[in-house]
């Protein structure tokens, strides 16, 4: 038999707010977390907004040595795992913990750090290169950082598969503690890649609205109107555990991660595959995995950029997978307030899912005012829902043609 896992904590850093309270607040009461930047000067690029982070002071949280050392997206993992590991009430006693383990996942990595030391390198040469570039940099630094804060040897690693990343590493650290290894794994996603560098490869390949002239309106999933997604930073982080390690110790436990699915498109290394097949094999193994039948789903939080293709294709796969179910189902973006948060999106938007079970709302998709014929489901349009959903399903699907999907069950519904 292999085990259950729940979760049993929640942490985020997301343009909404820094934590988790704040962030379904802003969802529920329909904010945007995207405005103009301003953390860089944008008179030379053409996208001139973002969903940034704001009012995150890293010195205050961790000490100013700390926070010189680490890349913004270590910092992002470390602040919302440090809420994880409270929200969870897990104590550490200062012995090595060698069941409890890390995985969180990054899409870019230190890639602030790697264009800062590249700046000093043209400006002032190469002995002004920081020592420290190199492991700042790393994929694999915010997994160190957060196994170093707290003395976990449990199994510790990084995966990266581009906006799949967070799905991915919950997925995976699920399954490391149903084949034995880890009794607790820290897990999520983390990125901060906000850059002129960055905004513009993503501009010249018409991924990303640049409209400038109305931000908190430039994300619009699955409208007629929509013309790309916008960049966000941030990181989500949760505490799973097996269920018998939670019960024994008499955590809370939000809801049970019962299903996971990952695909490849195998198609292209940007476009989704036009026929959905990759999302739709993602969906229909995560429900096996979970044991349940389309029709048990009650939401779907999707992957929604607001991509001309992305929107369309991904609700063809949810046609072909739930088949008449699908017009029953509610189905709403989170991005459509907080953007994309790249390598971070699954995780955050599993967090989504896990407060909709826990509340029985589900937030719904800003910005939904013209119908687009290709995209014809029930996303939830403008105002919350109360729904009680007892089966929330995660999409998320990366550049590469990266698929992956979680399944989440009610904690009562499953005990």
């Amino acid at each position: 038999m292999k085990k259950r896992v729940v979760v049993t904590g929640v942490g985020a850093i997301t343009p909404l707010g820094n934590d988790v309270p704040t962030l379904w607040d802003g969802l529920l009461a329909g904010r945007s977390g995207v405005g103009p930047i301003t953390q860089f000067d944008t008179s030379e690029i053409e996208v001139k907004i973002a969903a940034e982070i704001k009012g995150f002071d890293p010195a205050a949280l961790f000490g100013r040595r700390v926070a010189r050392r680490n890349d913004p997206f270590t910092l992002f993992a470390l602040a919302a795992a440090q809420q994880a590991v409270d929200d969870a009430g897990l104590q550490f006693g200062g012995d090595k913990e060698q069941a409890v383990g890390t995985l969180i996942g990054t899409a870019i990595g230190g890639v602030q750090t790697l264009l800062k030391n590249y700046d000093v390198l043209k400006t002032s040469g190469p002995r002004r290169i920081s020592p420290f570039m190199a492991p700042m940099m790393m994929p694999n630094a915010a997994s160190a950082a957060i196994a170093i804060a707290y003395g976990l040897r449990g199994p510790n690693f990084t995966l990266s598969s581009a906006c799949a990343t967070g799905a991915h590493a919950i997925g995976e650290a699920r399954d490391m503690i149903r084949r034995g290894y880890a009794d607790v794994m820290i897990c999520g996603g983390s990125e901060s890649a906000l850059h002129p560098l960055s905004l513009s490869a993503f501009k010249n390949m018409g991924a990303i609205s640049a409209r400038n002239d109305d931000p908190e309106r430039a994300s619009r999933p699955f409208d007629a109107e929509r013309d790309g997604f916008v960049m966000g930073d941030g990181a989500g982080v949760l505490v799973l555990e097996s269920l018998e390690h939670a019960q024994q110790r008499g955590a809370h436990i939000y809801c049970e991660v019962v299903g996971y699915g990952a695909s490849a498109d195998a198609y292209h290394v940007t476009a989704p595959d036009e026929t959905g097949e990759g999302a739709v094999l993602a969906m229909r193994w995560a429900l096996q995995d979970a044991g349940l039948a389309p029709e048990e789903v009650d939401y779907i939080n999707a992957h929604g950029t607001s991509t001309r293709l992305n929107d369309r294709i991904e609700t063809r796969a949810i046609h072909i997978v739930f088949g008449p179910h699908a017009h029953r189902l509610a189905v709403s973006s989170t991005k459509s307030m907080i953007g994309h948060l790249m390598g971070a999106a699954g995780a955050v938007e599993a967090i989504v899912c896990v407060k909709s079970l826990e509340t029985g709302w589900v937030h719904h998709t800003l910005n939904y005012e013209h119908p687009d014929p290709g995209c014809d489901l029930d996303y939830v349009p403008n105002e919350p829902r109360r729904l009680e959903p007892r089966v929330a399903l995660s999409n998320s699907f990366g550049f590469g043609g990266h698929n992956g999907c979680l399944v989440f069950s009610r904690w009562e519904a499953s005990a």
